[in-house]
């Protein structure tokens, strides 16, 4: 029986590999891995989920692939797909200091309960599957980095949260992937407000909160970095300047959730 399930595994991976080759449209590519998973449940995940989750929930998640932009991760308006090196119009004229990004599902109703209760309900026992998801996401990106860096929070924000939400998803990370984990690379210096809307306010927020920590060694290094949620990108910028211009030879990111506002068609 383990062998015929592994098989079936197998079988079920190679269709969904054949249809996103292939398919342009992400909804078509999202029915079709539906419909294998109906057929060949993915039951070596079923056992890890945790509990108090709407079971309802799962099935209105929507998990990213490359079908979005490849540098923020941000799905193409209508679910069009084109080309895993692609880029939004706003990354074409404004880049990024990180070269790519991942995240593993859409920022909406259906995530919002599970990554805010990572984030901020001390639902830690939602690790080991959010590190899943995440894994699964960056798959193009493990292979060509050799340190995963977490997001930093500043101290008084640890004290009153009493763990940093990356943290907990990059170490795991680090461990099973033998990457370096270095959690202390980056510190944040100061203290900041809650973020406003506005992608300017954001950015004058964060843009002097990180640094290195003193004696950090970050030449030469691929890095990671690791965060929960991608909005827009002004905490993710200011931490990938800070280590590349410490060094760092190349900054990618990996994110849970990509948040897509006033978009319902995507």
């Amino acid at each position: 029986m383990p062998k015929l399930t592994s098989r079936l595994g197998h079988l079920a991976s190679e269709v969904k590999a054949f249809v996103a080759a292939r398919a342009t449209l992400a909804p078509l590519r999202a029915l079709t891995a539906s419909a294998v998973d109906l057929a060949f449940p993915p039951a070596a995940d079923a056992e890890h989920y945790p509990s108090g989750i709407p079971s309802a929930n799962w099935s209105k998640i929507r998990f990213l692939a490359d079908e979005g932009c490849d540098m923020c991760a941000r799905p193409f308006l209508g679910g069009l797909h084109f080309g895993r090196d692609a880029l939004c119009s706003a990354c074409a004229e404004k880049p990024f200091p990180f070269v790519r990004g991942r995240a593993a599902c859409l920022y909406d109703d259906a995530s919002r309960g599970i990554i805010l209760g990572f984030k901020h309900g001390d639902r830690l026992d939602y690790a080991p599957m959010l590190v899943r998801w995440l894994e699964r996401a960056g798959a193009d990106l493990w292979p060509h980095a050799d340190a995963i860096v977490p997001v930093p929070l500043h101290v008084s924000r640890l004290r009153k949260r009493r763990y940093n939400q990356a943290a907990e998803l990059a170490r795991p990370l680090a461990r099973k992937l033998r990457r370096d984990y270095l959690p202390d690379m980056l510190i944040r210096t100061r203290a900041t407000k809650p973020q406003a809307n506005s992608p300017e306010a954001r950015w004058e927020n964060v843009r002097t909160a990180f640094a290195l920590q003193p004696g950090a060694k970050v030449a030469g290094r691929r890095i990671v970095l690791v965060d929960d949620v991608f909005t827009t990108g002004a905490t993710l910028r200011a931490c990938a300047r800070v280590l590349l211009e410490g060094g760092a030879a190349q900054v990618t990111v990996a994110v849970l959730a990509r948040v897509v506002s006033g978009n319902p068609e995507l």
